[in-house]
């Protein structure tokens, strides 16, 4: 089994990098707006339409706040509409199941789940939404939310690439360009895979089987694998059914399931890459990811060794296979449901192959702590990159403090005014999830939709707020979240966990990009070498630790010591 284990991460990674080098040096044109002659000229077409010149002309780039209003503007128009839009279903076309309109709070709920990213269902799709709801709404959303990240992301590189300017780009050129010349041709590409794999991509209606046992059972039907390509690749995560990617018309085989955990990470992988070109050093893109895989691998060993020791009263009972099944698809088995829980957490994705519910204590934590550091080991699409870029400015910030040196990053010094914007964007999702969660267990409304008793049950609400809050989406079961409270809370928080990390972001971008760069001296501390590596893992795991550690004491933790002691 560990041999197996070794295996399967080794060459997850290594058809990782392979595929997102070339990736990465894509990107990393459309950061700097290298793109061919010809597509420029095409490009014209698609601005004159809009009543504007081509970019370079009278499109002006934009200073950091300018940005963050034009992006802050795009998501909430995209609220309303989709919000409308899932309202009034009932009343729409392609709904061949007359399926009625959401509640408002649900609907309220989804749509800031699928504008911020993080696609959070307190439903289940096949028995709640049209097919023009998944298409238009929360397909098109898929798209244009992962956007919206990767093109905070180049506001970001750039900040770090320029120098004395004030400007970070355009957002509406950022966004256009992202979905139609990343996402858009990606998601083709892979859909018409998950298509040759079975996955499903049809209008019809529901159809009426018999089973062998001769029972009658409908067989939900609709435009899958479209979705399920993007809600990869822009680590989304929302499933057409209610099952996710454990449902066999979303996931049906073995490659299916190892080409989904390869697209989860394929953009977020590929932006570390590009980052290094496009500031010039590529080292420093190697050492991002060297830091985050090295995390990564750790986690993944640890679940899959928790997952395949299982529970130990079978253990006692000698049984002897004692591995933990339990919520797992056979098809897939232990090893490659513990990558995929640890790959959706890890990125801000969300999808899911097996229910994490059903995961031991010990695992299950590992999961729910990957959200809880804000989802930088590789991360969500664009968001991965500029969290772990506020990780990497508070370790150099304490590296100057160590050396007594003024601290700075890639030459740019860092001052007062950027920890104060760090320090907000690392503190507001912890603050969520732990606020939110003392709401949820303090009320009677919060505790009365918890299912389970004692410890696991506190995980379940604490995961839940970890998700929304760090919009990740995925879900830990056992958690009626479908209410008014639960519905407008985990919306509130998962609005102000999106922007509230985006906008002081845009703030960081808007003071680097003004600032002239230092000439390296005998006192700059490389960035690129083991020690800072090691120095930007601990960051990250004291971070971790010190703020979630007590709350998962009186959960995973006190549910692994119960398991085990008795």
């Amino acid at each position: 089994m560990a041999v197996s284990a070794f295996l399967l991460i080794a060459s997850f990674l290594l058809m990782l990098f392979l595929l997102s080098k070339p990736l990465g040096n894509l990107i990393a044109r459309l950061v700097e707006g290298e793109l061919p002659h010809w597509l420029i000229k095409t490009e014209t077409i698609l601005w004159r339409c809009c009543g504007l010149k081509k970019p370079g002309s009278h499109i002006k780039e934009m200073n950091w706040w300018q940005y963050a209003l034009a992006i802050f503007i795009f998501n909430i128009a995209g609220l309303l509409l989709l919000f409308t839009l899932l309202i009034s279903q009932g009343h729409l076309p392609l709904n061949p199941q007359q399926l009625a309109g959401m509640k408002w709070d649900l609907a309220l709920n989804t749509a800031i789940s699928f504008v911020t990213n993080t696609n959070w269902q307190a439903y289940s799709g096949e028995n709640t939404l049209s097919y023009l709801s998944q298409m238009t709404g929360l397909t098109v959303q898929n798209f244009l939310s992962a956007a919206t990240g990767i093109s905070v992301a180049f506001a970001l590189i750039r900040a770090f690439s320029r120098q004395g300017i004030k400007t970070v780009g355009n957002a509406w050129i950022d966004i256009t360009r992202i979905t139609l010349y990343l996402l858009l041709p990606l998601a083709i590409i892979v859909a018409l895979f998950f298509v040759s794999q079975g996955v499903i991509q049809n209008f019809s209606s529901y159809v009426l089987v018999h089973s062998l046992e001769g029972q009658q059972q409908w067989l939900p039907m609709g435009p899958v694998a479209s979705q399920e390509a993007i809600k990869l690749l822009g680590t989304n995560g929302g499933g057409f059914f209610g099952a996710n990617s454990a449902h066999p018309f979303e996931n049906p085989t073995s490659l299916s399931n190892f080409v989904q955990v390869l697209a989860i990470f394929l953009i977020p992988c590929a932006l570390y890459f590009a980052f290094g070109l496009v500031v010039g050093d590529n080292r420093q893109g190697y050492a991002l990811l060297w830091a985050i895989s090295i995390v990564f691998i750790i986690a993944t060993s640890v679940v899959m060794y928790a997952e395949t020791a299982g529970n130990s009263h079978f253990l006692h009972a000698n049984i002897s296979d004692h591995f933990n099944m339990e919520g797992k698809e056979s098809r897939f088995g232990i090893l490659a449901s513990s990558l995929y829980g640890v790959v959706t957490t890890a990125a801000s994705c969300g999808a899911v192959n097996a229910m994490h519910d059903s995961f031991t204590a010990l695992g299950g934590m590992i999961l729910l702590w990957l959200m809880q550091i804000g989802e930088v080991i590789f991360g969500g699409a664009g968001s991965g990159l500029y969290g772990l870029l506020l990780f990497v400015l508070l370790a150099v910030f304490i590296a100057g403090l160590m050396i007594g040196r003024a601290p700075e990053y890639l030459g740019k010094k860092i001052d007062v005014y950027d920890m104060k914007m760090v320090a907000l964007a690392i503190l507001a999702t912890p603050s969520l999830v732990l606020l939110g969660t003392a709401l949820a267990i303090s009320t009677d409304t919060g505790r009365s939709a918890i299912a389970n008793p004692g410890a696991h049950g506190f995980t379940e609400v604490l995961y839940a707020f970890s998700s929304a809050a760090n919009n990740n989406g995925s879900a830990f079961a056992g958690l009626n979240a479908n209410n008014v409270f639960y519905n407008l809370v985990l919306g509130i928080i998962m609005f102000i966990g999106r922007f509230g990390v985006i906008l002081p972001v845009l703030a960081i971008a808007g003071s680097m990009v003004n600032k002239k760069r230092q000439p390296i001296s005998s006192g700059t501390l490389p960035t690129h070498g083991s020690l800072f590596i090691g120095l930007l893992i601990l960051v990250i795991l004291l971070i971790g630790a010190l703020t979630f550690i007590p709350a998962l004491a009186l959960g995973p933790i006190a549910e692994h010591l119960q398991l085990f002691g008795s």
